[in-house]
């Protein structure tokens, strides 16, 4: 594995589909998005991530499927509550087809041990947390088996995962 390039730059290069499995139940405690969410605010979800939903929203335009698959502990943690309320007005609005699993259905599953991106079904990028769920960094690889299997673990998830119109999180 190596270090990953910008996201904008694999996403550029990418010619039929981009699917991403998160699986944590906490992300970027001090984001000050989440912040403020948290703290009842309500932000223009457009305005503070038109860079993403741009990128979306062009992808999905030139014939790229996008999907992204949360596997999630119910009830959700703080910061998946976060996701879940923003998911419909950004992601769905972009272009993106999301889907949410209760990590109970997600036990006999075998799952990689990081979130990552399949590009294409010929690149595998990941991304590494600490334990509190700060951003540490990115890798990539272009090894068959490594990519048959993140492929092969998205395909279960998106299988038996509920649509976000669908999810009624407990």
């Amino acid at each position: 594995m190596r270090p990953a390039p910008p996201f904008a730059e694999l996403i550029a290069a990418c010619t039929t589909s981009a699917v991403h499995l998160e699986m944590r139940d906490t992300y970027l405690p001090e984001d000050p998005e989440f912040l403020a969410w948290d703290g009842g605010e309500r932000l223009d979800i457009h305005e503070t991530h038109r860079e993403w939903y741009d990128l979306v929203r062009g992808t999905v335009g030139r014939g790229v499927r996008m999907q992204r698959a949360r596997i999630a502990s119910e009830p959700l943690a703080p910061y998946i509550r976060f996701e879940h309320a923003g998911t419909a007005r950004l992601n769905v609005a972009a272009g993106e087809e999301v889907r949410w699993l209760p990590r109970r259905q997600a036990s006999d599953i075998a799952l990689p041990g990081n979130d990552f991106w399949v590009f294409d079904d010929r690149l595998v990028r990941f991304g590494h947390f600490d334990g509190e769920g700060r951003f540490l960094d990115n890798e990539i690889t272009e090894d068959r088996a490594v990519v048959t299997l993140c492929a092969s673990a998205f395909e279960a998830v998106w299988e038996r995962a509920v649509p976000h119109r669908e999810y009624r999180p407990s």
